[in-house]
């Protein structure tokens, strides 16, 4: 898509949503409309310390027995590039982990596409949005410090997307940059890496820091180096997958569940 398409191009939502308009700058693909410091304001409200981090829609869904639709929104990693085959990758493995732990059916979509930047993703959120998902966990930042696109414009696009998603009703996870080799030998590329950490204390959003978890999992052994990463230095493997997938279920049980817990299936 152009620059000056993506000038006019007017997203319209059906789920409750306000029409939003975006232009291209050189900070990348940013909101545009009267008053939309607004609409951004009241889409993201500050959240209370006692609240920060939980997911009530999820909760409040299981608590009335209702089923869940997770969407997984991001780039390769969420797509499963370096496993074997779809039902290794992060969506699947998260999938039926959540049905070993949750009391209601929980399906977990999967939208994740290669290469894809917070620009790139920003640009389809509607159709993501279409879907009318409970929970959103939006992986990103590990494509735009590898093409060395603006730190600024990914910390707009990101806190953009989160408010879009919000003022959506839907819950939302943040996912950080994996531990790789490629990442981790190009200078800033842990910038983007704090920069959403940053967002998710500011907006009240749970973040899944991958990039520590992977090097938890590596000291204490609970992973073989070998079945943690594929061989292109930059993407997961089986292992890695599998742990991550878990990790995230584990994560939004912990963070949806009432303090007396929920019982099995």
């Amino acid at each position: 898509m152009t620059a000056r398409m993506l000038r006019r191009l007017r997203i319209w939502r059906n789920c409750g949503m306000n029409r939003f308009m975006f232009r291209t700058t050189r900070r990348g693909l940013v909101p545009l409309m009267a008053g939309m410091s607004l609409v951004l304001a009241a889409a993201a409200p500050p959240v209370p310390p006692s609240s920060r981090s939980r997911l009530p829609l999820v909760a409040s869904r299981i608590a009335k027995g209702q089923d869940l639709r997770i969407v997984a929104f991001g780039s390769s990693s969420t797509e499963g590039a370096g496993a074997s085959s779809p039902r290794a990758n992060y969506p699947s493995r998260l999938e039926r982990e959540l049905g070993r732990l949750l009391p209601v059916p929980a399906v977990v979509l999967n939208r994740g596409i290669g290469g894809e930047d917070a620009d790139d993703m920003l640009r389809r959120l509607p159709s993501v949005l279409a879907e009318r998902p409970h929970l959103i966990i939006w992986q990103t930042g590990t494509n735009d410090p590898l093409r060395r696109l603006p730190l600024s414009r990914f910390i707009a696009e990101t806190r953009a997307g989160v408010a879009a998603m919000r003022a959506a009703g839907v819950d939302v996870m943040l996912m950080g940059p994996q531990l790789c080799t490629r990442l981790d030998h190009l200078p800033g590329s842990d910038r983007y890496r704090r920069a959403l950490v940053r967002i998710g204390v500011e907006m009240g959003v749970p973040v899944v820091h991958r990039h520590t978890l992977m090097q938890t999992w590596l000291a204490k052994h609970e992973v073989a180096k070998r079945a943690m990463f594929a061989p292109d230095g930059l993407h997961m493997a089986d292992g890695g997958y599998a742990k991550l997938g878990k990790e995230v279920a584990h994560e939004i049980v912990a963070l949806a569940q009432p303090a007396s817990g929920y019982a099995r299936r």
